[in-house]
């Protein structure tokens, strides 16, 4: 399942990590993030959730936290999908003004990309 959220450009990605784990329709096995997610509230979350988080510790982290590397590179996956989308002129000047039409383009991306 994917789920797309879309928030203002001052706001964190991580802020958001709440509302996209209430809002699942079905319980993920693993959660694939970035170091930026590391935190012990995002992990507890994930936790809860009955999921696996696959969040590397930052390199400075006093107690590192192991992760399945071979389950990390397949986030190279969803890197690929933003690479693809900031190709797309209207997504990465954001041509639309309300959230919910550029929402509704992002939508219309991911379906192109799905059916190529």
């Amino acid at each position: 399942m994917v789920q797309v959220v879309i928030t203002g450009g001052q706001v964190h990605d991580s802020q958001v990590i709440p509302a996209l784990l209430k809002n699942g329709l079905n319980n993920p096995l693993a959660i694939v993030a970035d170091k930026a997610y590391g935190s012990a509230d995002i992990r507890r979350r994930i936790a809860d959730e009955g999921a696996l988080a696959v969040i590397p510790s930052k390199s400075n982290a006093k107690n590192p936290i192991p992760h399945d590397v071979n389950l990390y590179a397949m986030r190279n996956i969803v890197e690929r999908f933003f690479c693809k989308m900031k190709d797309m002129r209207r997504l990465a000047t954001r041509f639309e003004k309300l959230s919910s039409n550029f929402l509704a383009m992002v939508h219309i991306f991911a379906i192109r990309q799905w059916c190529n």
